[in-house]
């Protein structure tokens, strides 16, 4: 097992995720998606792990900017612990990420958990930072190892006008979303990551009260409800009733509104790798949130 250990760290060492260089460009009063997966190690066992957390930077003092966890989850094979008290910080302008806190197991038990992010690389989207770290059940002490990614949310501003409404906040639905699109089985010659969405946007932000229009440009009808994540592969969401359009047929469209602040996980129940990440900041006169870079694909 040691052995291993010392394999891994010496692999993960050697891949750059302790000596890059690269920069990420963090801002306050944003709102982020770190997702990734790696691996959960005791002396007794190795079990498979995945993030998935949505957070929102608070407050910069120098090249530190504080930030909430607020929604999401952290999955140990198949046991899955939601987030209950857990904040971090972006370091040295975000070359480096601390998370600290307590998530909740399915059984309702507190578990502590201790995480240090190195950023490896980045693009105009997103940056990858590599995690190593400690989760402590009642159980055991795992030691951690991730590679994530951390996406920003695209600010939507919405036209207040009558007269027109802002192409910004019209979300379409993508010719062939009832499809599940693939590497393998695109257009040969086609690898513009484009092509592997189901909507034209689905990583956005928006203020209290926002009101987005989605449009089905697909040949099949769809419907969107907001819902926490699963850990089932195959029923990856529970309905929590804050959004549900009904069927929206072929060319037609459907209106929703963000009342209360917080992260909105939408989905199409019967396609469900079909999603949309949407936070609603608490606040919208104290916030000012300018251009964010464009979301993750």
């Amino acid at each position: 097992m040691k052995a291993g250990l010392t394999l891994l760290a010496l692999l993960v060492v050697s891949s750059g995720y302790f000596v890059n260089e690269s920069f990420a460009e963090i801002s306050e009063n944003q709102a982020f998606l770190l997702e990734g997966s790696g691996f959960a190690v005791t002396e007794e066992v190795i079990r498979i792990s995945e993030v998935d957390l949505g957070l929102s930077s608070q407050n910069q003092r120098g090249s530190t900017i504080d930030f909430l966890i607020e929604d999401g989850f952290i999955i140990l094979d198949e046991e899955e612990f939601l987030i209950s008290n857990l904040q971090g910080k972006f370091l040295r302008e975000a070359k480096y990420i601390r998370i600290n806190g307590e998530i909740e197991s399915s059984s309702g038990f507190d578990t502590s958990i201790s995480l240090f992010g190195r950023l490896v690389d980045e693009s105009k989207d997103a940056s990858v930072y590599g995690f190593t770290g400690r989760i402590t059940t009642s159980d055991d002490t795992y030691k951690v190892i991730y590679t994530t990614k951390l996406s920003s949310l695209s600010k939507i501003n919405i036209t207040t006008t009558e007269s027109k409404t802002s192409d910004d906040s019209t979300i379409h639905i993508l010719l062939y979303s009832s499809v599940q699109k693939t590497a393998d089985n695109l257009t040969p010659g086609v690898n513009s990551a484009i092509h592997l969405r189901f909507f034209s946007q689905d990583r956005i932000s928006v203020e209290p009260g926002a009101s987005i229009t989605i449009v089905n440009d697909d040949v099949a009808s769809h419907s969107i409800l907001s819902g926490k994540p699963n850990s089932d592969r195959y029923i990856q969401y529970t309905a929590d009733g804050r959004i549900s359009t009904g069927e929206i047929l072929p060319g037609e469209s459907v209106t929703i509104t963000f009342n209360d602040p917080g992260f909105y996980r939408l989905y199409d129940p019967d396609y469900q790798w079909m999603e949309i990440t949407a936070y609603v900041f608490p606040t919208s006169d104290s916030l000012n949130l300018g251009t964010q870079s464009n979301s993750k694909n």
